[in-house]
């Protein structure tokens, strides 16, 4: 069914090439959709295009549509366009001409436009509560294994000493950061725009406030073109946000690649964590970790490809915006996969201590003496010559002791200022406010 139809067939490939991947994403619209169009006839019977009667036998059935989403039950017919053809369809079919009353002052275009931002809007709360599962578990490591000195490297040469302790808590902070761009973008998502229509509001005398509140929103997109214009603005913010973890996921599982091989030897997993060859039987392969990397490096590809879709489109809608679901939408579950992933291979991490025993390792330890020189008064510069000498000679002979005591350091974590950050940045969204919303709507009257 078309909601546009006017009594002229469409050419039957002309519908396939246009439908695309709707009926399949949509899918993950669908409860968002049915949230929307009860927030809207609440509206509508507020200003009067609906009965007072009529408005709890809409929500009442609109509600058992939600159930059904929610089983599994819910499926777009081969005969609809999108999902929001597959709603109005069947309260149509239950109610007759009531449930025809429903798509009064909206469009399809406002309509996928608030289905989109309602789905971000869980995903993003959905995404953060995984990052925060993730950050948790990498502070209690970084606690446990604080003590235990692990090889620094820069240019992939042996550097300076560092710590699992602080190894750790380097992608426990970077998650703080990937969390803090996140909530910018949650504030982006979290704006109504039910009542743009078409993109050029409407004749009819709508209350948007109202729709706003009922659906938890924190403001409106006030301007109706603007609102429109927010579709593209909104998914490719969304998919930076979330290419940010990915990047810092990503960075993490590329390391435990490294650590595992037998060259570095500094972390293990148990066997069922890793996976074999097919004829050499020694292999144990960190297949998991290479795939989390993979996964997110695709995740760091999404901003660009949403760029280029929406390059030059000028105001006003456009069905190029469709192909935006194909990979905007389930981007969220990749990247909530590669999350648990990590967190569940972590929680297995097996350390090994001692590394910097290792003879070459001897040098790793060159800038403490060298710093060690400086505190007894020698130049700075004076002190870098003479211990390069002595490594040039062959002389170069340091104690192993690591005294770091400043903030951030090997000896000076600051892991409990990074879960305060964190906790500081989680207490900005406020995800309470969009439950209670929700859950208001969906109680029948």
């Amino acid at each position: 069914m078309k909601l546009w139809e006017k009594g002229v067939a469409t050419h039957q490939f002309v519908e396939t090439f246009t439908v695309g991947k709707d009926r399949e994403l949509d899918i993950l619209l669908a409860k968002h959709d049915v949230l929307g169009t009860l927030a809207h006839i609440t509206m509508l019977e507020d200003i009067g295009l609906l009965q007072k009667n009529e408005l709890p036998v809409l929500k009442k059935e609109l509600i058992a549509i939600y159930a059904s989403i929610v089983h599994g039950e819910f499926q777009i017919s081969p005969e609809m366009e999108d999902v929001h053809s597959q709603i109005e369809w069947l309260l149509t079919q239950k109610l007759g001409e009531m449930g025809k009353k429903v798509h009064s002052g909206r469009s399809r275009n406002d309509q996928v436009l608030l289905d989109v931002k309602l789905f971000t809007r869980q995903a993003l709360k959905e995404v953060v509560e995984t990052t925060k599962e993730l950050f948790d578990l990498l502070l209690v490591l970084s606690e446990k294994y604080k003590d235990v000195l692990l090889a620094g490297y820069t240019h992939f040469q042996v550097a300076m000493p560092s710590s699992f302790g602080l190894w750790f808590g380097a992608y426990a902070e970077s998650l703080t950061d990937d969390l803090l761009l996140l909530q910018s973008v949650y504030e982006i998502a979290n704006q109504n725009p039910l009542g743009s229509a078409a993109g050029y509001g409407s004749s009819f005398p709508l209350n948007r406030q109202l729709t706003t509140d009922l659906l938890g929103f924190k403001r409106l997109n006030y301007n109706v073109v603007y609102a429109q214009m927010n579709r593209g603005k909104l998914e490719r913010l969304a998919s930076v946000a979330l290419a940010n973890i990915a990047t810092t996921v990503g960075k993490m599982a590329m390391d435990i690649c490294l650590y595992m091989s037998q060259n570095f030897d500094f972390v293990s997993f148990p066997d069922e964590f890793t996976t074999g060859s097919s004829i050499m039987p020694h292999k144990k392969n960190p297949d998991v970790f290479e795939l989390v990397r993979g996964k997110c490096n695709q995740l760091q590809a999404l901003p660009n490809e949403i760029a280029l879709l929406t390059a030059n489109l000028p105001s006003g809608y456009h069905r190029d915006w469709q192909l935006l679901k194909e990979h905007f939408l389930p981007a969220f579950a990749t990247l909530k996969d590669c999350l648990t992933m990590m967190q569940l291979s972590l929680q297995q991490i097996r350390v090994k201590e001692n590394i910097l025993e290792d003879e070459k390792y001897k040098y790793i330890f060159s800038v403490d003496y060298l710093n060690q020189k400086v505190l007894a008064g020698v130049p700075f510069r004076d002190a870098y010559r003479e211990v390069a000498a002595e490594i040039a000679a062959g002389t170069f002979a340091p104690t192993t002791a690591v005294a770091h005591t400043h903030e951030g350091s090997i000896g000076n974590l600051c892991n409990e200022a990074i879960a305060a950050k964190m906790q500081m940045i989680l207490q900005r969204f406020d995800f309470e406010a969009v439950e209670k919303a929700e859950r208001a709507l969906l109680e029948e009257i």
